[in-house]
């Protein structure tokens, strides 16, 4: 019986201010401070939600002023805000606008699931585009909802039939994709029709909308940030939500980088190495099921994330369930991206790899390969999924160790960027790890560096402040990205990667 030989990447570590890298971003932060020093008056925020909901955030802000240590060895405590990250987190709002419970409550439930989350969005986005219209803007718009919008705004959500109202507009999906593509001659109905342009989503849908004003949102749950306030019957929060010093590192940690300020980058990344994570999503209401959006997130080595949106076209193919570009649209995807790139740093990276979750064809190679021009030295392209097909087990009650990496061949190794972290002396997980299945389909790249690269690339989520995610940052907001460039009409202009997440 054959043995699989398994070895272990080292940790990769974070830079911090000072000069000063350590592994775990909650030490480095505790410790050294952010790597950028943010602004002097600290972050100003905005929030939006009912009456109830605004109390509740303000009462999750004056507790993250202080300490909080939940006595867990694996949760390091939150040592406070301005400890944290150097600067005050305002304790007043730029701006506060309060929605009216009832009324947003009553859109909730809205029998047609399109107009239902239109509405919702509608009644937070237009109070935050008004706002825009100020000099004075707020680094961060903290968007408070009760528990219904969560409920009752996703793809799937159905409205109980004994809360269930109905409008006048009842156009349906059809009709209303008719009119999308063809605008009647009536404007009522035109106006009626507006709703299908998106996905019934309500968070893709906010940031889709606030994309052209460059705003930066925090969509928050009340129960989040004040599960005590919701008891079920034996007095028990309804939701099981992370640990208090768990959330405020979170919810720190990404308020303080959608304010402008980078918490930490890769240490002793190569300089002037570029990736790319390629996005697609199918466009439901084209009317032609191959029809897709394209969209591509680059990070530089600086740890600053970009997102483009590239041609639609006939991607989707249903024989195989994958997607390919064809060569004009690849092209122009990675030229953008270039141009980008040294306008930003002042020459053309020297690596650039491109991440898929399928393997790339000839065609789109082709196109790859000549965007990136002459000026870069190698194009490498990298499929990165979930294997399927390989678990492995560790004695005892331990799951296996976290940069596991098993190597195929020259070409393919299975990597476990979740697992174990003896540092933590914990799994932060409940099931057992998959590895990623790292394959280096296009190019000519070290296999090994690679799924360094690769195990890096977990350290990169700016969203949650914890040891390291599952999946590199160029695939993790894969799906969100691509949901939120078709939730509505988004223009290809560049937008930075924080708008999305």
């Amino acid at each position: 019986m054959s043995r699989l030989v398994l070895e272990r990447l080292a940790e990769p570590r974070l830079q911090f201010g000072l000069n000063q890298a350590l592994e775990d971003p909650r030490d480095g932060l505790t410790l050294f401070g952010p790597l950028d020093e943010g602004k002097t008056f600290g972050v100003r925020p905005a929030v939006i939600g009912t009456a109830a909901g605004i109390q509740r955030f303000w009462s999750w802000v004056a507790r993250i002023q202080r300490p909080i240590d939940d006595g867990r060895f694996s949760r390091p405590p939150f040592p406070g805000f301005q400890a944290a990250f150097g600067v005050p987190f305002g304790q007043k709002a730029l701006f506060e606008v309060v929605l009216d419970n009832e009324e947003l409550i009553d859109a909730c439930r809205i029998e047609d699931r399109h107009q239902r989350v239109h509405r919702v969005v509608r009644l937070y986005a237009d109070e935050i585009r008004v706002a825009t219209k100020d000099e004075a803007q707020a680094d961060v718009w903290f968007v408070v909802v009760p528990d219904e919008v969560y409920v009752s705004c996703r793809p799937e959500s159905v409205v109980p039939k004994d809360v269930r109202r109905t409008t006048g507009a009842t156009l349906g999906r059809g009709i209303s994709k008719r009119l999308i593509a063809a605008p009647g001659l009536f404007e009522e109905l035109n106006v009626d029709a507006i709703p299908y342009k998106y996905q019934p989503h309500f968070h893709n849908q906010l940031k889709a909308l606030l994309l052209d004003v460059g705003v930066s949102t925090q969509i928050i749950r009340e129960s989040t940030i004040a599960p005590g306030d919701f008891l079920n019957a034996v007095g028990h929060p309804r939701r099981t939500v992370g640990l208090p010093s768990e959330i405020a590192w979170n919810l720190c940690t990404a308020a303080f980088y959608k304010s402008g300020a980078r918490p930490w980058k890769l240490s002793n990344v190569r300089p002037g190495v570029c990736y790319l994570g390629i996005v697609f999503k199918r466009d439901e209401l084209s009317g032609d099921g191959r029809w897709s959006s394209c969209g591509a997130q680059m990070f530089l080595d600086s740890g600053d994330g970009l997102v483009f949106k590239g041609a639609g076209g006939p991607w989707y193919s249903e024989t195989n369930n994958s997607f390919h570009l064809d060569e004009r649209a690849a092209r122009r995807l990675v030229a953008t991206a270039v141009s980008e790139y040294r306008s930003r740093v002042g020459h053309p990276p020297s690596e650039l790899f491109v991440h898929g979750k399928t393997r790339f064809n000839a065609e789109e190679w082709r196109g790859f390969t000549s965007g990136a021009s002459e000026s870069t030295d190698y194009v490498v392209g990298v499929r990165i999924r979930l294997a399927e097909d390989l678990r492995i087990y560790r004695r005892g009650r331990h799951a296996v160790l976290r940069g596991l990496a098993y190597v195929r061949d020259e070409r393919t190794a299975f990597l476990w960027a979740n697992g174990f972290i003896p540092g933590l002396q914990t799994y932060p997980g409940r099931e057992v790890p998959k590895a990623l299945l790292v394959d280096v389909c296009r190019g000519e790249a070290n296999i090994q560096r690679v799924m360094e690269d690769v195990l890096a690339l977990t350290k990169l989520n700016y969203n949650a402040c914890i040891y390291g995610d599952g999946q590199p940052v160029t695939l993790r907001f894969a799906n969100a990205v691509g949901e939120i460039l078709t939730a509505g009409p988004v223009g290809g202009a560049p937008t930075p990667f924080k708008l999305y997440i």
